[in-house]
């Protein structure tokens, strides 16, 4: 059967109403439904014939796994993604968990992040195998919990000894080939100034007017050693969290106080070749430079990795990584351009799973996945043309990587 052929087969109609089934799981991350989720990605992985089962992660949480064995001789190939989704916010006028569908979208929360993967890959499984199709080498689908609390599942199957030669992880790139990401990492600023009523406001140090001069250039900052513009180009740092007012408890009842305690929340990235301990230095650089403009204010930086939470770490594989390769072929099959490859951003600033297969598994890999562009919005939606692009595309690189038996 000729790859035209086999890519005539896919069920555009089948592929969405399985997407929409996903999609009405209300699996919010760390609670039942992401289990109950899992559960159902497993029923529906042993119900096409594959090695399928959930496995632990912490807590109550489990993974899904299944393993479409192949008949030997051929290298394996690790498709990995997370269940788990955002909570939904306000603005939305569609049902976040209908899994609506139009004639160019497909609706609903953690659809774009990144459900549409995840049925991408199980989809192109599914059409291979109802086309009698066998591969030499294994193919594993991974659908994972606890990316959202720095990829808990996915470090799980790791620690657990799952590996394969290969993987594509399909976080939202809108069908990119992401060769390179930045590492994520999250702090605690705490700043304290001096507190005087508003009528001595000049003999104060006001930390809410500190943390306002701070920000904007926490917000510009690009840290230090980057090995390329290109690694350069993934630097950034956004502060997600500000509260100010009097004392460490934070109270509100005083407004004529000037704020002496202000609480900051930021996250960072920085690219492959720049450190955690380079990107601390340069934030402590700026604090210090604070200090300077606001005397008398005092200035703490807590890490992540005090914070009880994993790391992401940066990414990045050769262009001439065999799988890559084999992304950027299928992609031009099916699309007749050639793909967009390299740190492309926005999903180059992303933290993703394919970091801990690529560093602590010991796998190369690629992100690649429909979605990006309507990302954790209002009315979250993918084009079903990407989504049906991104199951042909599986399709070939998992004949490109396993080998036809």
């Amino acid at each position: 059967m000729t790859h035209e052929d086999l890519l005539a087969r896919v069920d555009t109609e089948a592929c969405l109403k399985f997407l929409s089934r996903m999609v009405r799981h209300k699996s919010y991350s760390q609670t039942e439904g992401e289990r109950t989720l899992a559960a159902f990605m497993a029923e529906q992985m042993t119900a096409l014939g594959l090695e399928a089962g959930v496995r632990p992660v912490e807590g109550e949480r489990v993974n899904a796994v299944g393993i479409w064995r192949g008949a030997g001789g051929g290298k394996s190939l690790l498709f990995n993604g997370h269940l788990d989704t955002n909570p939904v916010s306000e603005g939305w006028t569609v049902d976040p968990w209908g899994g609506e569908v139009d004639d160019r979208f497909i609706y609903g929360i953690g659809v774009s992040n990144m459900k549409a993967g995840d049925a991408a890959y199980f989809c192109a499984v599914r059409t291979l195998m109802d086309a009698g199709v066998r591969l030499k080498g294994d193919v594993i689908l991974t659908f994972v919990v606890g990316e959202l609390q720095g990829g808990v599942g996915t470090l799980a199957l790791i620690d657990q000894g799952l590996r394969a030669d290969f993987f594509v992880n399909s976080e939202p790139t809108d069908l990119a080939a992401l060769t390179m990401h930045a590492a994520a990492f999250t702090f605690l600023i705490e700043l304290v100034g001096k507190t005087r009523h508003l009528s001595k406001r000049e003999e104060a140090v006001d930390a809410i007017l500190a943390a306002c001069d701070l920000i904007p250039r926490l917000d510009a900052l690009k840290f230090s050693n980057a090995p390329t513009p290109e690694h350069r180009a993934i630097n950034r740092v956004h502060v997600g969290v500000v509260h100010g007012a009097l004392g460490k408890e934070l109270h509100e009842w005083r407004p004529p106080q000037v704020a002496d305690f202000v609480r900051i929340k930021g996250s960072g990235r920085y690219a492959p070749g720049q450190t955690e301990a380079g990107a601390l230095a340069d934030l402590r650089a700026e604090l210090d430079a604070l200090e300077r403009r606001f005397p008398g204010l005092k200035s703490s930086l807590t890490p992540e990795h005090q914070l009880g939470r994993p790391a992401m770490p940066s990414f990045e594989v050769s262009r001439q990584s065999p799988i890559v390769r084999a992304v950027n072929a299928a992609y031009r099959e099916v699309r007749g351009v050639d793909q967009p490859t390299g740190a492309v951003t926005p999903p180059g600033f992303y933290g993703t799973d394919a970091a801990h297969l690529f560093r602590k598994g010991g796998m190369e890999g690629i992100v690649c996945g429909p979605g990006g562009r309507y990302n954790t919005m209002p009315d979250e939606r993918v084009d079903i043309a990407d989504f049906i692009d991104m199951v042909k595309i599986y399709m070939l690189t998992m004949l490109a990587m396993c080998g036809e038996a």
